[in-house]
């Protein structure tokens, strides 16, 4: 293999192109981010119908879809690897980025949400914001970066409230962090399209 050096032009040249190839792939998935925020609202939003229903013993069983939902990526995971879809090194941190922190939100919740107790909402939607955001910085993409900053803010802010409401930033977080920045992002792709 030949080693060759670039010029600093040469370098920003091939760091935006990575930049943009990684954002137009985003730009393709934005589905996702609609989905996620989607079955964060569904489950949370079901959590709290049943609670204010008083059926207080079935509030878990909504929880459950997110392993459906891991699933789910799964199979688009597997569709794009037998596609042969490019690949940046972005897009790869990002991905794995992507399933390490929500493997952890799985584990957590599942596992050990009696030790994180009270602060098992506010923990959640930070790391969700974290991941949203380095994804937001990564892309150049200012609505999901703002999107993430919301939800990090959520997610502080929801330590102020009492448990019982927990729910209700969950489902905030999942409009402002997944939900807006998905639609935006199927929009830029739509209007690159026409």
């Amino acid at each position: 293999m030949k080693n060759s050096t670039f010029t600093p032009e040469q370098s920003l040249l091939l760091i935006t192109k990575t930049i943009e190839e990684t954002k137009e792939r985003f730009k393709e998935n934005g589905h996702i981010l609609v989905f996620w925020g989607t079955l964060i609202f569904i489950v949370f939003g079901s959590q709290l119908i049943l609670s204010l229903l008083e059926l207080y013993k079935y509030t878990m069983f909504p929880v459950y879809l997110f392993p459906l939902g891991g699933i789910y990526m799964l199979y688009i995971w597997i569709k794009e690897r037998k596609q042969n879809m490019p690949k940046t090194i972005i897009g790869n941190i990002l991905g794995n980025l992507g399933w390490v922190v929500g493997m952890n939100l799985l584990i957590m919740g599942f596992f050990f949400s009696s030790k994180l107790g009270e602060a098992i909402g506010p923990v959640f939607l930070i790391l969700l914001a974290l991941f949203i955001i380095v994804c937001g910085l990564s892309i150049k993409f200012k609505p999901l970066t703002i999107g993430g900053v919301l939800v990090n803010l959520i997610g502080l802010g929801s330590f102020f409230l009492d448990r019982d409401y927990h729910g209700f930033s969950m489902m905030l977080g999942a409009v402002v962090g997944f939900i807006i920045p998905g639609i935006l992002l199927n929009i830029a792709r739509r209007k690159e399209n026409v």
